[in-house]
């Protein structure tokens, strides 16, 4: 309405309604995608930036705390590791956060066992022949990537079921194979908020560990059962923890 105009998303959007192309200043170069966003498809946009951005973030550190609920030794050496680089860092610092490898460990396998998107849809840009098979998928046919069914198979991923952060250690992430994690997909397309997701989230738990004890409330339904409806993966009844502050930090 006022012609303002700012260097954020918003303004990528407006362009695309109004020109159907990214306007010099907001790109590198100008961008032509052919027709106009309509607002349908500009509000879709922006509300599927919301959901990727804090959604599936809010997810990963909810199911993290449920299962640091349940294992006080793993709960225990993940606030170790946040007072010991809090102290050495003098407080909540990026250096901090960037040193965090157990926390790190926390928040891969979380994602592996609970995947905020457990299904990716793709469409395929050119015929493929799957190799050893007489599959073909064609092109502009729409695809399905289980990113839950791979977290959770046996072949590639022992005893399932169980959370061990010990799995993405220095020693062992190595032998993931290759394509049967991803939960910030992979490829050109893969999420291009996965450094920053990883720093909210490990923001919010140093800050959890850090002042508060947590245990498991009897509100939680166990064992969990997921929603079907929905993209994001949301267990029936949510995630209950009884939450106390820790007074004396030595413990």
């Amino acid at each position: 309405m006022n012609n303002i105009t700012r260097q954020d998303f918003l303004q990528l959007l407006i362009e695309l309604r109004k020109n159907g192309q990214l306007e010099e200043g907001m790109s590198d170069h100008k961008h032509t995608i052919g027709i106009k966003l309509t607002m349908e498809e500009a509000a879709a946009q922006a509300f599927i930036f919301f959901l990727a951005g804090f959604e599936t973030t809010s997810t990963t550190i909810s199911f993290a705390l449920f299962e640091m609920a349940q294992n006080d030794s793993i709960q225990q050496l993940a606030r170790e590791e946040v007072r010991r680089l809090f102290e050495k860092h003098e407080g909540l610092t990026y250096e901090a956060v960037t040193e965090m490898g157990y926390i790190d460990t926390i928040l891969f396998e979380t994602m592996r066992k609970y995947p905020p998107a457990p299904v990716f849809l793709r469409k395929c840009t050119q015929t493929y022949k799957i190799p050893n098979t007489e599959v073909y998928i064609k092109e502009g046919q729409s695809v399905l990537i289980p990113c839950y069914g791979l977290h959770r198979d046996p072949e590639y991923f022992p005893d399932p079921d169980v959370f061990d952060p010990e799995r993405f250690s220095a020693e062992n992430k190595s032998k993931i194979w290759d394509y049967t994690y991803m939960p910030f997909g992979d490829g050109p397309r893969n999420c291009i908020g996965m450094r920053f997701a990883m720093i909210q989230a490990k923001i919010a738990l140093s800050i959890i560990l850090k002042n508060l004890k947590f245990n498991l409330s009897k509100k939680t339904k166990l064992p969990l059962t997921m929603e079907k409806k929905g993209i994001i993966l949301a267990p029936i009844g949510g995630l209950w923890l009884d939450i106390k502050p820790i007074r004396d930090q030595s413990t």
